[in-house]
């Protein structure tokens, strides 16, 4: 997965490996740059609302139907490379914008009670029910639009239910 990514970068840079890697230092750090930046856009492409986390899970779905590559890869490095504890070293920092919105919410009575970094893994891995690494079903864009937005409808609902505080 990650080869076949490494390669289409290879062609698009009119490139060979060897170069691409002596740049980047080896094909690890090939892989962090691009992961890190797959990670920076999804945090930053799909802002989180704490006071609408069930749209914020369907704005995730979307993401992953556009770009299931970002998936992919987090896949690919959580079971390769990181295979327990956080995604990445610096995980406050991705992590710690959102955290804190999930945490005034739940102040403010609008989330239910829970460590926020748990509500929001819960949040995600709803998003993710029909993402590209679904060890059930993966949607694609090419799908249905009526499909797309019955599943829309029913994660909405489903997260609602779930974090809204009783």
């Amino acid at each position: 997965m990650a080869g076949a990514r490494i390669e289409r970068i290879v062609a698009a840079a009119r490139s060979n490996k060897a170069q691409l890697y002596a740049y980047f230092g080896n094909k690890e750090k090939l892989f962090d740059t691009i992961f890190f930046g797959s990670l920076e856009r999804i945090v930053n492409v799909v802002p989180i609302d704490a006071d609408d986390l069930a749209d914020w899970a369907v704005r995730l779905y979307d993401e992953y139907l556009r770009r299931p590559d970002l998936i992919r890869l987090a896949t690919w490095a959580r079971l390769e490379r990181r295979p327990a504890g956080h995604l990445v070293d610096d995980h406050d920092r991705m992590d710690d914008r959102k955290l804190r919105a999930i945490a005034e919410a739940q102040a403010a009575g609008r989330v239910r009670e829970g460590d926020p970094f748990d509500v929001m893994a819960m949040v995600i891995a709803m998003s993710m029910a029909w993402s590209p690494v679904s060890n059930v079903y993966a949607a694609t864009a090419e799908e249905s639009p009526e499909v797309h937005e019955r599943r829309r409808a029913l994660l909405r609902e489903c997260v609602r239910r779930a974090v809204v505080a009783e």
